[in-house]
Order: C-alpha cells, then structure tokens, then sequence
C-alpha cells in the first residue's frame, strides 16, 4: 500500500519539495560547523607597547630629544573580546608595521564555528548579553574578511585610507543571520 502511495503524482511532488527543503536547510545553517572547529596559527608581531622611545640624549645643550621611531611594529589599540550569540574569548589588537599600513590581529581567539563568519571592524559601542548582538551593522563598518578559523591566532589587512579613530570595535560578525559571535572594544594602546 505505502508503495502505490509513493507512486502517485502528489506523493513524488511531497518527496521531492522535502529534498529540495532539507538540502536548503543543511546549506543555510550548516549544522556540522556546531561540533567542528578549524583552527589557524599565523605569525603575529611582535609589538612595540606605547610611545615611541626617546632617541639618545642629546649633547651640548641644544634642547630635548628627538623621539627615534619604533624599530618594529606598534601596538595602536587593544581589547578583549565578549561573548554574545556565542561563547567568545581572545584579544583583539590594532598593529601598525614600520612602512605605516595597519592589520588587525586576533589573538587565541576562541569562539564557535558558524556559517557566513567575517570580521568587522565597526563604530558601534560593545554592549553585553543580548543587547549587542545585532548593533554592529547599524553604523559604520569594515569587513576585513571572512573568519579564517574559529581557534587560534589570524591577522587581518586593514585596508589603506581606514579611519581607526572612528572604528573603535571588532565584531564576529555573521552575516547571514545579522548577529554577532563575540565583540572586542578597542581601546589605545599605551
């Protein structure tokens, strides 16, 4: 009996509609990435904390010290991430190189696995709990890209001509469910 049902019309449309549902659904939410994690371990400066450094004292009276630049990267500004949709940990930090460009490193970022992960950096203030999850696309933003692992250490370009002073927030950002993993403040460094 259940044979003959399936073969009619209406049956074969049923199966074929509840496919085509499943499969959008699996594509949509990947549910898989909840239990896998990919992990990444790039090499991230090492960083100068604060002001440059006086250069050596200068002789014969002719007033103060130049300040010699820094001999490597800069630490500009830095924060630790919360948690919002999910469970996130990790320190995220503004270096910029000796040739003056700026990247953006994660550090032992810990956070969950998710589909349409990318990484912004945002105007928005870091709420906790709930009232921060959805606030970073409502101003100004930056995607840097998506998230190269939910584990680890990554560093991110930011592109040139950035305003860092107006974009004070990291997001983990998911864009196809407008929601954010975890959010670090960013504050100088100094």
């Amino acid at each position: 009996m259940l044979a003959r049902l399936l073969r009619t019309p209406l049956a074969r449309v049923a199966v074929a509609v509840l496919a085509v549902g499943v499969a959008v659904g699996l594509y949509w939410f990947q549910p898989w990435k909840a239990v896998t994690d990919t992990r990444v371990d790039e090499r991230l400066s090492d960083v100068a904390v604060g002001t440059p450094s006086a250069g050596p004292a200068s002789t014969g009276g002719a007033g103060p010290a130049t300040p010699a630049p820094p001999a490597g990267p800069t630490l500009v500004s830095r924060g630790e991430f919360v948690t919002h949709e999910h469970d996130t940990s990790g320190t995220a930090r503004i270096v910029r190189s000796t040739d003056g460009s700026h990247r953006l490193e994660l550090v032992g970022l810990d956070t969950s696995n998710g589909p349409d992960l990318r990484v912004w950096l945002s105007d928005q203030p870091v709420r906790t709990g709930r009232a921060g999850w959805g606030v970073f696309d409502d101003g100004r933003w930056v995607e840097l890209g998506r998230l190269k692992g939910n584990r680890g250490d990554q560093a991110y370009a930011i592109p040139a001509g950035t305003d860092l002073t107006r974009l004070t927030s990291v997001s983990i950002w998911c864009k196809r469910f407008s929601v954010s993993f975890g959010a670090a403040p960013l504050a100088p460094a100094g």
